[in-house]
């Protein structure tokens, strides 16, 4: 049977090897190896009476070898991602894709109703862009977050 002491030191022993070096600074702090940070934000209302439509501008920050561009802005407008989210859905039948937050027949201009609009767009952006499937997969998903010039013609679906 061995002493106390023997198991002490074997467990100290068991310790001791688990431990990790120590973190630098670098690793505290520096940019980790995969991130996606998107934001949906600055909603802007343009046009008149039943012509009138608000856009959102759609912020990204990744490192992500899928996206093109480390920064990007673009503007894009509810139809918009209705279009983007119909063709998720026939691109990637192994994907279940998120829905939008629900169309809004009334009042759908005032702040409060913009913002929950928004804040559902930001939720279904994260989680379709963070998809590893969709992100090698789909062939608008990178364009519609970070193309500028970006437009629904140019892809036949």
């Amino acid at each position: 049977m061995d002493s106390p002491n023997a198991a002490h030191f074997r467990a100290f022993d068991e310790h001791s090897r688990l431990q990790s070096k120590p973190q630098t600074l670098d690793d505290i702090y520096g940019e980790p190896e995969n991130f996606l940070e998107i934001e949906v934000k600055n909603p802007q209302n343009h046009g008149v009476g039943r012509k009138m439509f608000t856009d959102y501008e759609i912020i990204c920050r990744t490192n992500i070898p899928a996206f093109k561009l480390k920064n990007s802005s673009v503007r894009r407008r509810y139809s918009d991602f209705e279009w983007f989210r119909d063709v998720l859905e026939r691109e990637s039948t192994r994907v279940n894709i998120p829905p939008l937050p629900g169309k809004v027949f009334t009042n759908r201009f005032t702040d409060e109703v913009v913002e929950q609009r928004r804040e559902g767009l930001e939720r279904f952006l994260q989680i379709v862009a963070g998809h590893p499937l969709l992100q090698t997969g789909s062939k608008v998903l990178a364009a519609f977050i970070q193309d500028p010039s970006f437009s629904r013609d140019y892809y036949h679906y």
